[in-house]
């Protein structure tokens, strides 16, 4: 998704001026800290098959490689990312919002990573050129807990 984004606001050029803004929103806010396997997860979810939910997969994959992004093949689990959404609203402050989403997108898609883990978090928020410790703080405390908690309910009422 992000990546046909940039390719399509790269093809209109000077035509369209676009900022992207990236809003909070848990896909599953209820899920355990341990996440759970993508595939049973999606299979209570919308009773799909073993053969359905790798027929999916195998789409996106494919889709993303023509987009030049690597979907990683292997055993995946979804996650809780509220602490993600936390990086994320301080990242803006920072200008570095979108750098930080492409860099979680890469851990968790491409490389399997746990977008839960506030070492992953604190790894990839330094990728991008955050101040790791300050990452490291914001995920240590519940410091942006209300700020994205008031946006995810604006999004969602």
């Amino acid at each position: 998704g992000l990546r046909a984004l940039d390719q399509a606001l790269e093809a209109l050029g000077d035509e369209v001026q676009a900022h992207i803004h990236f809003q909070p929103f848990e896909l599953n806010p209820n899920m355990p800290a341990e996440g759970q396997d993508i595939k049973e997860h999606i299979a209570e979810k919308y009773g799909s098959t073993p053969e359905q939910i790798e027929s999916i997969h195998e789409t996106i994959r494919e889709r993303g490689a023509e987009l030049g992004f690597t979907f990683a093949k292997g055993e995946r689990r979804i996650y809780n990312t509220f602490d993600a959404h936390r990086l994320l609203h301080w990242a803006e402050q920072q200008g570095k919002q979108y750098a930080l989403k492409q860099a979680l997108f890469e851990a968790y898609f491409s490389d399997l990573k746990d977008p839960s883990s506030h070492q992953t978090l604190a790894d990839v928020a330094q990728k991008v050129g955050l101040d790791r410790l300050r990452a490291q703080a914001i995920l240590d405390s519940g410091e942006y807990t209300a700020e994205v908690r008031e946006a995810e309910q604006l999004w969602t009422s």
